[in-house]
């Protein structure tokens, strides 16, 4: 997996490309972790060309979601493809995460 970071003002979207397994959670931690400690108000993951997430991958979800609670920060993820939907739904982790289709709506979202 690739990662690229971009911020929009107080805003840090994360470009999340290829599978998300275990193997790349050392990198997605220290991504996102950097983003919190950066005091950015909200993070969005642009999962729009991201191929798949195994169990290591949900773990790491939700680690950030809880990591944003505690440092008030807001998640959002977006463009979720067909197969990573049905992931978090099967899971019932659906729910866990404001979900958007678009990259912009979700960035939106914080104002």
């Amino acid at each position: 997996m690739k990662l690229h970071r971009q911020d929009y003002n107080d805003i840090a979207v994360i470009d999340m490309h290829g599978d998300f397994t275990a193997e790349h959670t050392d990198m997605f931690h220290n991504a996102a972790n950097a983003a919190i400690t950066d005091g950015r108000k909200g993070i969005v993951l642009d999962m729009s060309n991201m191929t798949g997430i195994d169990s290591a991958g949900l773990e790491q979800l939700l680690w950030l979601r809880d990591h944003c609670l505690e440092s008030k920060c807001g998640l959002k993820l977006a463009g979720l493809d067909e197969v990573c939907r049905k992931i978090l739904e099967i899971t019932r982790l659906a729910q866990e995460f404001d979900r958007y289709s678009e990259l912009a709506e979700a960035v939106k979202s914080f104002a």
